[in-house]
């Protein structure tokens, strides 16, 4: 089995990067954020891989960390999500957004990945919450978000602000960090609006 590639990128596609690995080209599918983290074309590549074995093909699938391999291989376990399918949802939602995104439950964070329709997200956030993968962490944001409701799992106002803020451009950690400390001071019963309205102040403070 192929669990990391170490070579000389030779080309780079849409969804693929092909890899001289002395002489020999591995073709690895990609996420859109591992492509863009990897350097240009005749330099030093490392890509972590997840080699999958059918009766008609191979395939190889690269990733810039291991967290993002895990996170691959954990999305295919839920039903209806195909290696296209985590590959979407890898390419808009770095390991530690889409940990927080499911310890969240913020099903609409994750339906903005190609393919993933209303039904499917709620399916992968019910089905993934509490399966963080080994050495991938909730970033500080969401723990303090969950800390300031006493229980792991935002409530439905709380989880719809913290995705009208990432909408506006603000990253996970960013939005999430800002509501824990409006809930602290408001309450987690406070509407939707109000916390979008404190959190866009504490963000600008």
């Amino acid at each position: 089995m192929i669990g990391k590639l170490k070579g000389i990128i030779e080309t780079l596609g849409e969804d693929t990067a092909l890899i001289d690995v002395n002489g020999v080209c591995y073709e690895a599918h990609c996420s859109g954020r591992t492509l863009q983290s990897l350097p240009r074309v005749g330099e030093a590549a490392v890509l972590f891989i997840e080699m999958i074995v059918r009766e008609d093909m191979i395939r190889l699938y690269g990733f810039a960390t291991e967290g993002e391999k895990s996170w691959f291989k954990l999305l295919m376990t839920v039903q209806g999500v195909g290696s296209r399918v985590a590959l979407g949802i890898l390419s808009i939602l770095s390991p530690s957004d889409l940990s927080s995104a499911i310890a969240l439950q913020d099903k609409a964070m994750v339906g903005r990945a190609s393919g993933v329709g209303p039904k499917l997200a709620q399916r992968i956030v019910s089905e993934l919450k509490g399966k963080v993968p080994a050495g991938v962490s909730i970033d500080a944001g969401a723990m303090g978000l969950q800390t300031a409701l006493g229980e792991g799992v935002a409530s439905g106002n709380v989880s719809d602000a913290v995705s009208a803020l990432v909408n506006l451009g603000y990253g996970q950690a960013q939005a999430s960090s800002a509501l824990a400390r409006v809930v602290a001071k408001e309450g987690e019963d406070t509407p939707t609006e109000k916390l979008i309205r404190l959190g866009l102040r504490e963000l600008s403070s």
